[in-house]
């Protein structure tokens, strides 16, 4: 059987930003039926090819044709109505609205000059019944998880006759249960005719679902393959450009001596420290040169904890002890004071400012310690972000490019920077890899080896155990806003032992290290 006409077909696309050629004449074509996995290390173009398709970017060269017709769209809202639809990781609906309202804006179904709330309902409830999600459409979406979210973002985009359909990282914020209920309906999907772009950085979400894959390197295109036809390893090779053994390599470089690191003199101690509401009274030891892993499920209260050192949220009980001496953390600047730092998770609203340059963003929190009327000199700031972009490899390594034009993990490595100058001695990292690629994922776990190694403390969250396994001297679980257990990350500790403690929440105190 001849194979069938492409529904989208992109043809040598160029894109050029003032000091990033972020694609160079790029090829790309999307069947229908099909899930189609885009792939590539954060900065290889995979997010500018999709806002040159949807219209957010103009081409500097190439072409986009749209069942055999050339097409160029104004904006993402005229993609739409040709029937390209996008759901973003972070959604980009009106959580202040319903979730029929979410769906129909823009396209309210009408009795005369009213809107037909009956309607609305009524058809907001079958669209969603299609992909088998059941819930109250008069209420607000954002009153959902961001899973259910997404799921409405997905319904959105199939009533308006999506024949392409664009999810980029839609499972990076997901738990296993949400993860598979989003494959079915993509399956769903797919089997009905629908073309969906799929951009993950879970390999084995692709090896679940994808029928093809094109992998795009440094803007330029690698090749594209039957997924049955390029193993895994073979993948990673293509999206990195050599051989990487990477992440177990990490595992001798780490070099796990608990024992000794716990020997030394506490850094930091939390003493039934805890926040009404927000994270119940616990106690934690951190010593200089030891990474404290923090796991458990989304929503166990990983991030309260990490807010709780750094003063984002101000503790109402217990006490926190820095050198030996109790000290209290009422904000973040009284935690920079005392060579505390904190990376946030969401890295663009708590993070970055994105109409600051590479080398603004860096230097924020050097500029903020030392005080507005003294600021930092110039050729002291060359000197500071220069090194760090090199021992980053933060790309491009141009320091007057807006932080917004970089990817996820080149941003993730600005954010790392700024606080690194600061030269902490607690430096608290909160996902610092998710939603990056499997390169920058290496490059920073390797830091966090390297910074520990050197004498810095480091608090590490990650939804991802192994990688907590991978990194950390101790690993402590949290379950319900409580935490459960303090395990020592010696031989015997494995990733089965950890999920116990996170699904049975029975406390261990006596695996705390002293």
């Amino acid at each position: 059987m001849s194979q069938p006409r492409p529904v989208l077909t992109m043809t040598a696309i160029s894109k050029i930003f003032p000091g990033v050629r972020a694609l160079d004449g790029v090829d790309f074509r999307l069947f229908p039926g099909e899930v189609h996995a885009l792939m590539g290390e954060n900065g290889a173009g995979k997010s500018t090819l999709i806002k040159v398709l949807t219209g957010v970017y103009g081409t500097d060269a190439g072409t986009i044709a749209l069942d055999g017709e050339q097409v160029s769209f104004a904006g993402p809202m005229q993609a739409t109505a040709a029937g390209v639809s996008t759901v973003y990781q972070e959604v980009n609906l009106l959580p202040n609205l319903s979730v029929a309202e979410n769906i129909f804006i823009g396209r309210e179904p009408r009795r005369g000059p009213a809107v037909n709330w009956r309607e609305m309902r009524r058809r907001a409830t079958e669209l969603l019944a299609r992909i088998d999600l059941r819930i109250d459409v008069t209420e607000l979406l954002g009153s959902y998880s961001l899973a259910v979210q997404q799921m409405v973002a997905i319904a959105r985009a199939i009533d308006v006759r999506a024949r392409v359909l664009i999810l980029d990282e839609p499972t990076s914020s997901l738990d296993a249960d949400e993860v598979a209920q989003l494959m079915r309906i993509m399956r769903q999907l797919r089997d009905d005719g629908i073309a969906i772009l799929f951009v993950t950085h879970f390999l084995d979400q692709v090896y679940g679902i994808a029928d093809r894959i094109t992998v795009l390197r440094n803007g330029r295109l690698v090749g594209e393959w039957p997924t049955a036809q390029l193993p895994q390893l073979a993948l990673v090779e293509k999206m990195i450009g050599k051989e990487l053994d990477a992440l177990e390599s990490i595992d001798a470089e780490a070099g796990h001596d608990p024992a000794a690191v716990a020997a030394g003199t506490p850094l930091v101690v939390a003493d039934g420290l805890g926040r009404t509401g927000s994270v119940a009274p616990f106690s934690l030891t951190i010593h200089a040169g030891e990474v404290v892993g923090l796991a458990g499920l989304l929503g166990s209260g990983r991030t309260e904890v990490a807010r709780l050192f750094f003063g984002a949220d101000r503790a109402d009980r217990g006490q926190l002890t820095v050198d030996g001496s109790p000290t209290a953390i009422r904000n973040p600047v009284a935690a920079i004071e005392r060579d505390i730092a904190f990376c946030s998770e969401n890295r663009r609203t708590e993070g970055l400012v994105g109409e600051l340059t590479v080398r603004e963003n860096i230097i924020l929190a050097m500029q903020a310690a030392r005080g507005w009327l003294r600021p930092v000199p110039r050729r002291r700031q060359d000197e500071l972000v220069q090194r760090w972009i090199g021992a980053l490899s933060i790309r491009p390594a141009n320091p007057d490019v807006p932080v917004r034009n970089l990817s996820g993990g080149n941003q993730q490595k600005v954010l790392l920077a700024r606080w690194l100058i600061t030269e902490p001695r607690l430096l608290i990292l909160d996902e610092p890899t998710r939603g990056i690629d499997i390169g920058a994922k290496t490059e920073i776990q390797r830091l966090v080896v390297e910074l520990a190694d050197g004498g810095m403390a480091v608090l590490f969250i990650s939804a991802e155990l192994e990688e907590v396994l991978r990194l950390s001297h101790t690993v402590a679980v949290m379950r319900d806003r409580q935490l459960v257990a303090t395990l020592t990350n010696d031989d015997t500790l494995d990733a089965e032992r950890v999920m116990h403690a996170i699904a049975s929440g029975d406390r261990q105190e006596s695996e705390v290290h002293p």
